[in-house]
């Protein structure tokens, strides 16, 4: 059974939660910050009233973390007359195979999970065809833990995957670099070293580029570590059930397995049915 928040709880909710980032930038992170981090309410698996009783409430930015969810979100008539200025950021393992389905979604924003040149290359090619007059921001993903269930490039591969973003992938923005890291890390051992991994590879990143650290962002911090985050130095938080409330079981995914192996075979399958570089649906 889903156990949701009630309106005036996601709007209770989400105040306490600005004023925790809000408490954290000013306590520790306006040394390290050019401004106030973003929140991105995750929004997954919530009903369309809840994200209309965050938008009601002043926020704009909502994270989805799969394709087919976020396709019937952002084309949901209520939520497209209800909330015009939403602002969708894809958080999700992005297969290629799905990337034309993705890129067509009204009102998105950022993609935050690119994490090799085959994907950026491919996002790139679709955003093209779709002749966008804005390039499509997005972020570079890091596996910072190491975990083989997470995606994401090695932090050792992250200058080249910007340098590649960069002069092969006009139709893509680099915002910034983005890790999820490990579950629950005790910071009582000190900063989390996933988070420190993250810094490490923007400082490559902002020295093998030439970028004004000011203008390169990261995307680090959930529900339970957002506040660690900032403090060392994200400048994008991603938190969802203390805004949303909890799912007591897990969902089903439609049709897009996590599974390394399954992402492996369907991408492989679609390079060798076509030659042209943009991808088919």
């Amino acid at each position: 059974m889903l156990r949701v928040m009630g309106e005036n709880s996601v709007r209770r909710a989400l105040s306490l939660v600005l004023g925790r980032i809000t408490t954290a930038y000013e306590t520790h992170g306006q040394d390290v910050l050019g401004q106030q981090p973003r929140l991105v309410a995750v929004s997954k698996t919530k009903p369309v009233e809840l994200i209309k009783e965050a938008y009601v409430a002043g926020q704009r930015h909502f994270g989805e973390n799969y394709v087919q969810e976020l396709e019937k979100k952002s084309t949901d008539p209520d939520l497209q007359s209800s909330c015009p200025d939403i602002r969708w950021h894809f958080i999700g393992h992005l297969q290629r195979s799905n990337v034309n389905k993705l890129l067509k979604s009204p009102n998105l924003s950022v993609v935050e999970t690119i994490d090799s040149e085959r994907l950026a290359t491919a996002v790139n090619n679709a955003w093209q065809k779709l002749q966008k007059i804005d390039p499509l921001k997005v972020f570079l993903q890091v596996n910072t833990s190491g975990e083989e269930n997470k995606h994401g490039c090695n932090p050792e591969e992250a200058s080249s995957l910007a340098v590649h973003i960069r002069d092969k992938c006009p139709q893509l923005q680099l915002l910034g670099v983005m890790t999820i890291g490990i579950y629950n890390y005790d910071t009582s051992l000190g900063p989390n070293p996933d988070f420190l991994s993250l810094v490490q590879s923007r400082e490559h990143i902002l020295e093998e580029l030439k970028l004004d650290k000011n203008h390169f962002e990261m995307s680090m911090g959930m529900s339970n570590d957002f506040e660690h985050a900032i403090q060392l130095g994200s400048t994008n938080v991603r938190v969802g059930s203390t805004i949303f409330g909890t799912r007591e079981y897990k969902p089903k995914v439609e049709n897009e397995s996590n599974l390394t192996e399954t992402d492996s075979k369907v991408d492989s399958l679609t390079d060798s049915l076509q030659s042209a570089p943009l991808l088919a649906v």
